[in-house]
């Protein structure tokens, strides 16, 4: 995994990341792209009321930003399952994942939209 800096220096995904992961299949990182984006949509809304499950959905999608190369939104997600510990923070936790997802679901339409190589 790149450090913090390389992965702010990828944007939102880390398009080496994602190649790496599927082998330069252009057919799998769309279908790994499109499942991402499906995802985040339903453990977004999931997560919004802060449920008693909210580490769980957190360390999951911690998991599914790594294998495409969206870090941000990885950390983002640590900081959150972190800080749905007794010590509190989970709304700003929340607050700044939601803004991370926003911007690697925003970085995957913008791939799945350019035509198939």
């Amino acid at each position: 995994m790149p450090s913090q800096s390389g992965a702010a220096a990828h944007g939102p995904i880390d398009l080496d990341h994602l190649r790496e992961m599927t082998m330069s299949d252009s057919a799998l990182e769309r279908e790994v792209l499109r499942l991402f984006v499906e995802q985040t949509a339903n453990t977004m809304r999931a997560l919004a009321s802060l449920p008693d499950n909210a580490a769980a959905l957190a360390h999951t999608l911690k998991g599914s930003a790594r294998a495409i190369g969206a870090f941000r939104v990885a950390e983002a997600a640590a900081a959150l399952e972190a800080a749905l510990h007794p010590q509190g923070g989970a709304r700003e936790a929340f607050a700044r994942l939601e803004a991370e997802v926003g911007a690697a679901r925003q970085a995957a339409a913008m791939l799945l939209a350019q035509p198939k190589s």
